[in-house]
């Protein structure tokens, strides 16, 4: 499920929107400023926050400039939610690192449109290599490599590895792994999964990929 931070010092904006963004199946979280915003996102690691300007404590800019600055924090898609239409405004906005630029009052299915649009962008910019600890993995060749050393993994494996370390230090619970790597549309039992855990392990070493005991898995390092 996307997850989506809400962030706006108007209440009934944030009921408002809330509401038909949940209504559409998106996962809802929100905060009345900045500040609270940042923890947030530290915290819960969204797919998109939508971000208000004008705001009390820490305002939309200083905010996704301290976002940006974070690298565990640097694939969230921001987009400046504002009433406030001015170039100058914009141009601010996006300078600091913002994907997108909505005037208010903006109607739901606008929203809804703009979202999905942010959502195509991500995946067709998502990277065919990343490196991270002493690990490249490459999505193109499926292969994994540390230093010299090829490690090859079947297909299934890469993917679990894939989708942890797309972000690392975001916990991933047992239902967003079944969805995301086997579908809806397939049955599997919990031993499947822990035994592509344990596979990895072995692999990769034992540091990498850590157990929320009744959550599920995050890679960190």
């Amino acid at each position: 499920m996307i997850k989506i931070l809400l962030v706006d010092d108007e209440k009934d904006i944030l009921d408002f929107l809330s509401y038909n963004l949940k209504k559409h199946g998106y996962e809802v979280l929100t905060a009345s400023n900045g500040s609270a915003a940042l923890k947030i996102a530290q915290l819960e690691r969204p797919d998109i926050i939508l971000l208000d300007i004008m705001m009390p404590i820490m305002d939309g800019i200083e905010t996704c400039r301290h976002i940006r600055a974070d690298p565990r924090l640097k694939d969230i898609l921001i987009a400046f939610l504002t009433a406030r239409d001015e170039d100058r405004t914009q141009i601010e906005a996006l300078d600091v690192g913002g994907d997108d630029f909505i005037t208010k009052p903006i109607k739901p299915q606008v929203l809804l449109s703009r979202i999905q649009a942010l959502l195509r962008r991500r995946k067709t910019e998502e990277p065919m290599m990343l490196k991270i600890a002493d690990l490249e993995i490459n999505r193109e060749t499926v292969l994994v490599k540390r230093g010299e050393e090829v490690i090859e993994l079947p297909r299934k494996e890469f993917e679990l590895l894939w989708l942890l370390v797309s972000k690392p230090g975001k916990v991933f619970t047992r239902e967003e792994i079944y969805t995301k790597i086997w579908g809806h549309d397939v049955i599997v039992g919990d031993r499947t999964m822990d035994v592509h855990i344990r596979k990895l392990r072995e692999k990769l070493g034992q540091d990498y990929i850590k157990t929320l005991k009744g959550v599920g898995y995050k890679f960190d390092f």
